[in-house]
C-alpha cells in the first residue's frame, strides 16, 4: 500500500483483495450490530512515518529492511507498507467505528512500526517533510521508475509524510455528494493537521509545506463540482486518457472516491505530530462526510466556489496553519483561525452529538488552539534547542506519545 503516491495502494493483488475484503467484513459486523439504529460511519487511517538516525536525526533509507524484519518477526502482519521512498514506512488501521477505538490503533501502529525500525538502529517520526537535508532514495519498481522519468525534479522532491482519513459511504453516488460539498472545509483539515514548518535544512517560511510540495503533481489539489458518479469517473477517465498521469490511482484530488474500498478518501492533511491530533483530524472527517450526506439527502445545494478560490484557502492554511487568518470557508474572507474552527464545529455539530464525540472534539479543539499544531511545535522546538537535529530528534518521542 502507497500513501503518498497511491500507486501501489490502489493496485489491484493478493493484498488489496485481502484488505478490501477485511474492510467489507468489519463494514457488515458494524451494519449488524447497530441495526435498528442509526449506523456509524467507520473510519480509516493511514499514515506515513519518517525512518532517520535516532541520534543524529538524519534520514535512514532503510524502508525494505525494516518490512523485512517485520515479515519474519511475524509473518501474519499486513500493517506496514513500502512507499515511495526508502527513507518512509507506511501503515493503515483496520476501519472502526469508535474513535477511541481508533486512538488506540494509531498509537499500537507507530510503536509496532519504531519497534521494528529500532531493532535496525533507526527510529520512525511523524513528520510530514524532513527538517534536514536529505538525498531521497526512491523504491525502484517499474511504477517508480516511469514517475521517475515523467516527473523528474517533482518526483524527487516527494520526501513527504501525509495522512489520509477513509470515511465509508453507501454509494458512488452518495460519495460524490459528499466531495462536492466537502471541498470548502478541506483547507480547515490542513491547517489543523500543519506538520512541516522545514525543508532540506532551512525554513520553508509554511507551516504545511509539505501541501506545497505535493501540489506539484499535475492531478493534486481542489476538484469543480461533479454532480454525479457518472460525471466523476468519466471526469477520471477523461485524465487517465491524457497520458499525462498513469492511470486512476493517480488522481490525486484533495478528496476523491478510493478505488479499493466503499469509503470516501480524504488527503489533505500532514502526518500529525501527535496521534491525538490524528484523531481530531479523522473524527472531524467523518462529521463532515456525515454532515454533506445529509445536506445531500435534504436538497441543499453545495456551496459554487471556484477552484481558483479553494486554491487561494489552501495556500492560505498552508502559509499560516493556526497562527493567523484563514480563508472562512462559507464567505472566502479572512477570519481568525479560532473562529473558523469554530464554525467548522457549528457545521458538522449534529453529526458530532449523534456520533458521541462532541465533548472530546470540543476539548482536543481547545488544546490544539493552546499547545499548537506540529508546525508551531517544531519551531517552538527550533527557538529552545537551535538545532534541527534536536527537533527531528523530539519528534521522536513526541510520535509515539
Amino acid at each position: 500500500m502507497v500513501f503518498a503516491t497511491g500507486v501501489e495502494r490502489l493496485s489491484v493483488g493478493s493484498r488489496g483483495r485481502k484488505t478490501a475484503t477485511a474492510w467489507g467484513a468489519r463494514e457488515g459486523s458494524e451494519r449488524r450490530r447497530q441495526e435498528g439504529g442509526n449506523r456509524v460511519r467507520t473510519v480509516g487511517v493511514e499514515e506515513e512515518l519518517l525512518l532517520v538516525d535516532p541520534d543524529s536525526g538524519d534520514p535512514k533509507a532503510l524502508s525494505a529492511a525494516v518490512l523485512a524484519h517485520a515479515a519474519q518477526d511475524d509473518p501474519g502482519q499486513d500493517f506496514l507498507e513500502k512507499e515511495l521512498f526508502g527513507q518512509m514506512l507506511e501503515f493503515a488501521t483496520h476501519p472502526q467505528s469508535d474513535m477511541a477505538d481508533l486512538g488506540a490503533e494509531i498509537v499500537r501502529c507507530r510503536k509496532e512500526a519504531a519497534r521494528h525500525a529500532g531493532e535496525l538502529g533507526c527510529a520512525v517520526a511523524a513528520l510530514a517533510t524532513s527538517p534536514l537535508p536529505v538525498s531521497p532514495s526512491i523504491s525502484m519498481n517499474e511504477r517508480y521508475r516511469w514517475m521517475a522519468e515523467k516527473y523528474g525534479i517533482a518526483t524527487r522532491e516527494q520526501l513527504v509524510c501525509g495522512c489520509h482519513v477513509h470515511v465509508s459511504v453507501e454509494s458512488d453516488e452518495e460519495g460524490v455528494a459528499v466531495l462536492d460539498r466537502l471541498r470548502p472545509w478541506l483547507a480547515v483539515l490542513c491547517a489543523i493537521s500543519a506538520n512541516s514548518p522545514f525543508w532540506q535544512g532551512q525554513d520553508s517560511g509554511y507551516r504545511s509545506y509539505r501541501s506545497r510540495l505535493w501540489g506539484r503533481w499535475p492531478s493534486a489539489g481542489p476538484t469543480e463540482l461533479f454532480g454525479s458518479a457518472e460525471r466523476y469517473h468519466r471526469r477520471v477517465a477523461d485524465m487517465v486518457a491524457t497520458g499525462v498521469i498513469l492511470d486512476e490511482a493517480m488522481v490525486y484530488f484533495d478528496a476523491r472516491l478510493s478505488a479499493r474500498y466503499p469509503t470516501v478518501e480524504i488527503r489533505v492533511a500532514d502526518v500529525c505530530l501527535r496521534a491525538d491530533t490524528a484523531v481530531l483530524i479523522a473524527t472531524l472527517a467523518r462529521a463532515l462526510v456525515e454532515t454533506a450526506a445529509r445536506d445531500w439527502r435534504a436538497g441543499r445545494p453545495p456551496l459554487q466556489h471556484s477552484v481558483s478560490l479553494l486554491r487561494l484557502a489552501a495556500w492560505q492554511a498552508a502559509r499560516c496553519g493556526l497562527d493567523q487568518d484563514l480563508l472562512d470557508p462559507v464567505t472566502m474572507q479572512p477570519k481568525p483561525a479560532a473562529d473558523v474552527l469554530r464554525s467548522l464545529l457549528e457545521h458538522v455539530g449534529d453529526a458530532l452529538t449523534e456520533s458521541g464525540d462532541a465533548a472530546r472534539v470540543e476539548e482536543a479543539v481547545a488544546d490544539l488552539l493552546c499547545r499548537g499544531n506540529g508546525a508551531r511545535e517544531q519551531r517552538l522546538l527550533m527557538e529552545s534547542t537551535g538545532s534541527l537535529r534536536d527537533v527531528v530528534t523530539q519528534c521522536v518521542e513526541h510520535t509515539q506519545a
